[in-house]
C-alpha cells in the first residue's frame, strides 16, 4: 500500500439547513484529518411526483410537514453553497458535491466544485450519468442497490471520464454479514480503476477492515451529534468517532508500507536476544581445529549463525576455549 487513502467526510443532511452547522461539520472535518467535505443537492420539484412531495410527513417536524417542505428546508442556494466551498478550501479540504438531478449539475457546475459524487441510486439515472460525462473534472461513484450490468452500463457512459468506484449497501445502518467487502477486489479488477468503500454501518470497523483490503476512497456520513433531528444522523459518526477512524486508516497505511524484506532496527534487538549463536559444547584447546562435535547453538544472537558454520570448521583456534562459551572470529587464527 504505497498511495494515501483519499477519506471523504460526507456531511451530506446533517447540516440540517443551516449554514454555521454546515461550517461547524467543515471545521470537524479539518480537524479529524479529512482530505474532502461533501454535501449533496437536489432540486426538490424535480426528486418525486407532486403527489409524493405533498405527502404529509412527521419524522422531522422542525423541518415541515411534507416530504417535499423538509427536502426544501435543507436546501442550500448558489451564495451559501460559494461561502461553504470556500470555507472548505480555507482548511484545505476538497470541496464535493452530489447532485440528483441535472439541473444540480447544472448549479454545480457554477459553483466550480472540485469532485462530482454520484449517489448510489443516480447509477440507473442513465440521462443524468450521460449529461454528468460531460464534466472534466474527477467523478466517484457508488454502486449500492446495482445489479453488474448495470454497473457495466454505467462505465461504458464513462469510458473518457477520471472516475473512480466506491463499493456501497445501501443499507441504513449496513450488517456486518452484508458489507461484502471483497467487492473492492472484484470492482478493481473488472474495471481497472480506482475503488473505494462508502460504508453505513454503525461504527467504522468495516471501513478499516475496506482499507486493509486495498480501498482507495473511504467515504463516511458524520455529524456533530448522533441525536440530532434529521435523515442520517444516527448512522453518522460523531467528531471523535471520525477522528478516531482517520487515524486508524492512516495507522493502517503504515503497516502496509512496501519495503523490501530486511531486518529493522527494532527486529535486530530481538534477533541478538534470541538468535543461535555458536557455542562450545566442550573445552577447546588453542591449536585445535573446528569440529562439528565441538559446538551447539542457543542464545543470544550476537555470535557466528549457523548458516557460516562452513565457513569456520577446521579453523584454527588461536586460544583456550572454555566449555558453554559463545564463539567469535577473533578465537581463531588468521589465515
Amino acid at each position: 500500500m504505497n498511495k494515501k487513502c483519499y477519506v471523504i467526510a460526507e456531511a451530506g443532511l446533517n447540516h440540517n439547513g443551516s449554514l454555521n452547522i454546515a461550517k461547524e461539520l467543515i471545521e470537524v472535518a479539518y480537524r479529524a484529518g479529512a482530505d474532502a467535505v461533501k454535501f449533496q443537492k437536489r432540486t426538490v420539484n424535480l426528486l418525486a411526483t407532486n403527489e409524493y412531495l405533498n405527502k404529509e410527513d412527521s419524522r422531522f417536524p422542525s423541518f415541515g410537514k411534507t416530504y417535499g417542505e423538509i427536502r426544501s428546508f435543507l436546501e442550500f442556494n448558489e451564495n451559501q453553497y460559494k461561502e461553504l466551498k470556500e470555507f472548505s478550501k480555507s482548511k484545505n479540504l476538497d470541496f464535493i458535491v452530489t447532485p440528483f438531478d441535472i439541473q444540480a449539475l447544472e448549479f454545480l457546475k457554477k459553483i466550480k466544485i472540485d469532485k462530482y459524487k454520484l449517489a448510489s441510486h443516480s447509477l440507473t439515472n442513465l440521462d443524468l450519468l450521460k449529461e454528468m460525462s460531460k464534466v472534466n473534472e474527477e467523478i466517484i461513484l457508488s454502486t449500492g442497490m446495482s445489479e453488474i450490468d448495470e454497473v457495466d452500463t454505467a462505465m461504458s457512459i464513462f469510458k473518457n471520464n477520471n472516475l473512480s468506484l466506491l463499493h456501497c449497501v445501501s443499507s441504513y445502518p449496513t450488517p456486518l454479514n452484508e458489507c461484502n467487502l471483497d467487492m473492492i477486489k472484484f470492482l478493481k479488477e473488472r474495471y481497472k480503476v480506482k475503488v473505494g468503500y462508502s460504508g453505513h454501518e454503525i461504527g467504522y470497523l468495516p471501513s478499516l477492515a475496506a482499507v486493509s483490503v486495498g480501498a482507495e476512497i473511504i467515504e463516511r456520513h458524520f455529524t456533530l451529534d448522533n441525536k440530532l433531528e434529521g435523515f442520517d444522523h444516527k448512522i453518522s459518526l460523531e467528531p471523535k468517532e471520525l477522528k478516531e477512524m482517520i487515524k486508524s486508516i492512516r495507522d493502517i497505511e503504515e503497516c502496509f508500507q512496501n519495503k523490501p524484506k530486511k531486518i529493522s532496527e527494532t527486529e535486530m534487538i530481538t534477533r541478538n536476544k534470541y538468535h543461535v549463536s555458536m557455542v562450545s559444547k566442550i573445552n577447546i584447546k588453542k591449536g585445535f581445529k573446528l569440529q562439528k562435535e565441538f559446538i551447539t547453538y542457543k542464545n543470544p544472537g550476537t555470535g557466528i549463525p549457523p548458516k557460516f558454520e562452513e565457513k569456520y570448521i577446521n579453523k584454527i583456534f588461536s586460544k583456550d576455549v572454555e566449555k558453554d562459551t559463545l564463539i567469535s572470529e577473533d578465537m581463531f587464527e588468521n589465515e
